[in-house]
């Protein structure tokens, strides 16, 4: 039997508030007139604000993975040599693009669970460079869904422009861009991509990007392959007020809505609210005996891992989750059977995180395993609270 309620609290897509899913609902508008174009000035500026930037920020309808094409075609060329640190499943597909175009791609494997280091992206940079190789780009994740895992990007691209001046710094935000602080102006990123499905509180259909003057000149020398992610043609189409291909008309309706809910509840109040709901699934789920995934210095605020016990075998136990509208996901790739993850980003409450956290007790009660039961929540309680009264720090 289907559950009357669905909880889904997987890291995208993302719950959806009432006014948000209302508006995609609206009637259709000619993507080439007026309305259509006042919509997508509204919105570059409300996204310039959300990434930070003073820079060109561009409206793609694609995935995130669409966006992490555009970053790399329209910056690289064929055999230029490109560092691609990878700390889990997507920092590798970010890698696996460049490859597949012809980039040579130097690869930093980190292991999944750990964020990557300064050092370590320091001496890969000079190892290349003394290779007679110098690094053209260097491609980061800012917050790993697989693992749980959000890398220190303002260090990572200190460490990247030290090494190499030149180099540009490609960042996949998708995850973490909205509910984590970010910086892409300070930090000096060329690239950063991000999708309407995570954060922002949107459908799934809409890749934002941020383009920096380094970037922009690189893209006049680069010699990939590109056409439907030129971003040459949506600089040159949004001075028009307009996109080169047919928009998403329905997801940038919904994404003009979303910015103004972001924009009453402010960007510092978000980050609380996001660092709240991190801190409480994982002295939840700690306290219901999971041992967490990530490592806890770098653990994200937007998604949260679990090992899983070996006497509790992901099918079944996901199978009861299921059955209660409690939508979970699994692990990627190595980690498959092995983990689950709770997603805790765009319109989500502590509130939320505490309903997961009482369902997935459930289920372990009913399966004979030792639970104190109501010890999660308390924990998640204090864990957020403690958050809120800012005895935990979060980053400016």
């Amino acid at each position: 039997m289907t559950p009357l309620v669905t909880y889904l609290r997987i890291p995208g897509p993302t719950p959806l508030p009432d006014a948000v899913r209302e508006a995609g609902a609206r009637q259709m508008v000619n993507h080439r007139g007026p309305e259509f174009k006042a919509l997508l000035g509204r919105v570059t500026i409300g996204l310039k604000a959300g990434f930070r930037t003073a820079h060109d920020v561009l409206v793609l309808t694609s995935s995130g993975t669409g966006a992490l094409e555009a970053a790399v075609v329209n910056t690289c060329s064929p055999g230029d040599p490109v560092l691609a640190v990878s700390i889990g499943a997507f920092g590798d597909r970010f890698a696996k693009i460049a490859a597949r175009y012809g980039a040579d791609v130097t690869r930093l494997d980190v292991q999944w669970g750990q964020a990557a280091t300064p050092e370590a992206v320091t001496d890969a940079m000079r190892a290349m460079r003394a290779a007679g190789r110098p690094a053209h780009a260097v491609l980061l994740t800012h917050n790993e869904t697989s693992t749980a895992v959000t890398n220190p990007i303002a260090d990572l691209a200190a460490a990247a422009r030290a090494a190499e001046p030149d180099a540009l710094l490609l960042v996949d935000g998708i995850s973490g861009l909205g509910a984590i602080p970010f910086e892409t102006d300070e930090w000096d990123l060329d690239v950063v991509t991000t999708g309407s499905q995570k954060s922002w509180m949107v459908p799934p259909g809409l890749a934002m990007v941020s383009v920096s003057p380094r970037a922009w000149a690189a893209a006049e020398r680069a010699t990939m392959p590109r056409f439907y992610f030129d971003l040459a043609l949506h600089r040159d189409a949004l001075a028009k007020g307009e996109t080169p291909w047919t928009p998403a008309v329905g997801v940038a309706f919904a994404l003009d809505v979303a910015l103004e809910l972001i924009e009453q509840e402010g960007y510092p109040a978000i980050f609380v609210r996001h660092a709240a709901c991190g801190a409480a699934a994982r002295a939840g789920l700690r306290a219901l005996g999971f041992d967490l995934f990530a490592d806890p210095l770098h653990a994200s605020d937007t998604i949260t891992a679990a090992r899983l016990p070996d006497d509790l075998p992901w099918a079944e136990f996901n199978g009861a989750l299921r059955a209660q509208g409690l939508i979970l996901a699994g692990g990627q790739g190595a980690l498959t059977g092995k983990i689950f993850r709770i997603g805790h980003l765009g319109a989500v409450t502590v509130d939320e995180i505490l309903v997961a956290l009482e369902m997935i007790e459930g289920v372990l009660v009913d399966r004979g395993r030792p639970v104190d039961r109501g010890a999660a929540l308390v924990a998640a309680l204090r864990a957020s609270d403690a958050v809120r009264a800012g005895r935990v720090a979060v980053p400016a």
